[in-house]
């Protein structure tokens, strides 16, 4: 007797469905492999391959540089650059009289500093514009206006409201910092899907308890992104800054200045090198880890093996 048409549809339905999860299981097999599949060797020596890939190309882009800068040297292009020895002297004579150090862990110290008042205030600052309407057509053209303005031209600002003290270079370091991490951190939230804000106010979450469990979680990977380029813009307001202003404040900028004032182009390298240094080491060692953490909790980026 032959099937009916209910029993070949289900017969039908049944198939489908097993080659469907048949696929799908297939699928996630294939793309879980490279990462459950470790490495040759023990966790020693994965971390050390790992380590040598982040280091390897920065270390291979330095040398061609270096390269590069003792080829002009050696083929006097410019009468005065100087070579990579002669800075190498500048900055061991900066660090055999006791100007090194102070000056770089000054600057580092006021930069840390700013960028965590920065931090505070531009999170607090991108959150009423992202949830004030009102505010949020007040202050993003202020905050537009100053992130576009040159730190060059903050200096003055903060010399006029504070007089030629510390506080003068903070206010400048502020002023270039916090309109970016506000900027950012609204742009950030402003992205988070609109389904997922209404499944958090129907699971009760409202006020301060929406802001921590559903708008800062949601927006992280967007967070670490304006955190990163709020440091940027503080670092660099700094420098010019400590380049600028009167008062012979301990830092690199001052280094700067110094090699300015005496022609020593040698020294002026150096203190370029140093900025450059800064911020090479907190992108490699600190904003790049964190947003791949991030960006690997969300499923964006694959396991390390």
């Amino acid at each position: 007797m032959p099937p009916s048409t209910d029993q070949k549809e289900r017969t039908d339905r049944r198939e489908r469905a097993a080659g469907t999860a048949a696929l799908t299981d297939g699928l996630d097999r294939l793309e879980a492999a490279p990462a459950d599949r470790p490495a040759p060797g023990g966790p020693a020596r994965r971390y050390a391959a790992r380590l040598r890939t982040t280091v390897t190309a920065p270390a291979l882009s330095a040398l061609a540089l270096l390269l590069l800068w003792q080829g002009a040297y050696g083929l006097g292009l410019s009468a005065t650059l100087p070579s990579p020895a002669a800075v190498a002297t500048s900055l061991g004579d900066a660090r055999r009289d006791g100007t090194l150090w102070p000056a770089l862990g000054h600057s580092l110290l006021r930069t840390v500093a700013g960028f965590a008042v920065s931090v505070v205030l531009g999170t607090l600052l991108g959150l009423l514009i992202h949830r004030v309407r009102t505010a949020r057509a007040a202050l993003a053209p202020v905050l537009s206006a100053l992130q576009s303005l040159p730190a060059a031209g903050l200096v003055p600002l903060g010399v006029i409201v504070f007089g030629e003290s510390e506080k003068a270079v903070y206010a400048v370091v502020l002023l270039g910092a916090v309109p970016s991490v506000a900027l950012g951190v609204a742009g950030a939230l402003g992205q988070i899907p609109p389904l997922l804000l209404r499944a958090g106010r129907s699971l009760g979450a409202t006020g301060p308890a929406l802001v921590r469990h559903i708008l800062l979680p949601a927006a992280l990977p967007g967070l670490v992104a304006a955190l990163r380029q709020g440091w940027t813009f503080g670092w660099r307001a700094l420098m010019t800054a400590e380049l600028i202003t009167a008062t012979p404040l301990p830092g690199v900028g001052r280094l700067l200045d110094s090699g300015k004032e005496n022609d020593d182009t040698a020294l002026v390298l150096a203190a370029v090198l140093l900025v450059l240094a800064v911020g090479i080491v907190m992108e490699s060692a600190l904003f790049t880890p964190v947003e791949r953490r991030v960006l690997r909790a969300r499923g964006l980026l694959p396991a390390p093996s």
